[in-house]
């Protein structure tokens, strides 16, 4: 036996010993890695749904749960399996570059503006959420942005150019940009009685609201779409694709947009499942 056949038997033998080396008795299911906007993981949903879908598939799945800028990034770096985000036309972008291979609408909720009952801004009498923010903009009330190139922070530039103004000019003084996700960011918003926008889930779920309220809702342009996209194994040969297929399938099969449909937080549904029939 040679010296290098003998230490190559001790590390095997102390490694099987300290139970580092896997067996096939002891061997996970197989997984896939999802990277997610936060608000499907702040929401509660996904630890709802996903011990169903593993119960049905033996299926593991991990949740990377970043602003679906980052998610679109970590993608197209072949960190990940499939994508669920919301931002359609950055998410069109993607599959053009080669980084998807589909994208399909998965379900649907609002965003929301929420801020201190005392509303500085009188955000609560106005009817559009552009008139909202306007509100917001002239009285120079403190207003929390994520700024993190997420979904919403996406939806939130979109709504500010539709006002015909550039918050971003007043940077750091009521304008204030977290860099952060919404948990974080609704945590500033509170601490600093700022109006900010949010996904009505993550709201829902959020336990410091301390006096805040929702304060504009219900404009068609607070619609928040969710789409969900296969990586393309072609950009991607570490792709799981048979497994994450099987995700993406079941996501938008009957079963489970029935488990969509059927989360709820306090009484009230959180995500609508939108996916195209048959």
């Amino acid at each position: 036996m040679t010296t290098t056949t003998l230490f190559r038997g001790i590390a095997l033998a102390l490694a099987t010993g300290l139970g580092l080396v896997a067996t096939p008795t002891l061997a996970a299911n197989p997984f896939i890695t999802v990277q997610s906007t936060t608000s499907t993981q702040n929401s509660g949903l996904y630890d709802y749904l996903l011990p169903k879908f593993t119960a049905d598939t033996g299926i593991d799945v991990h949740v990377v749960a970043v602003g679906t800028g980052q998610a679109l990034k970590n993608g197209a770096n072949c960190d990940g399996d499939l994508l669920v985000v919301h931002a359609k036309s950055a998410e069109e972008k993607f599959i053009a570059a080669g980084y998807g291979v589909k994208r399909t609408n998965l379900m649907y909720n609002d965003f929301i503006i929420v801020g201190p009952a005392s509303d500085p801004a009188h955000v609560a009498a106005t009817k559009t959420v552009v008139d909202a923010l306007k509100a917001i903009a002239g009285a120079k009330a403190a207003f929390a942005s994520r700024g993190d190139n997420s979904g919403t922070n996406k939806k939130e530039i979109a709504l500010w150019k539709a006002t015909g103004l550039d918050p971003a000019k007043d940077s750091g003084t009521w304008y204030r940009e977290t860099g952060s996700g919404m948990g974080a960011t609704l945590n500033t918003a509170v601490g600093m009685n700022a109006y900010t926008l949010t996904d009505r889930a993550t709201w829902l779920k959020f336990g410091n609201k301390g006096d805040f309220k929702i304060l504009s809702q219900g404009d068609p342009a607070l619609f928040n779409q969710y789409g969900i996209i296969l990586v393309n194994p072609a950009h991607c040969d570490n792709v799981k694709v048979k497994q994450a297929k099987t995700f993406i399938d079941w996501m938008l099969s009957p079963r489970g947009q029935k488990v969509i449909g059927s989360y709820r937080a306090f009484g009230t549904q959180l995500f609508h499942p939108n996916a195209p029939k048959g």
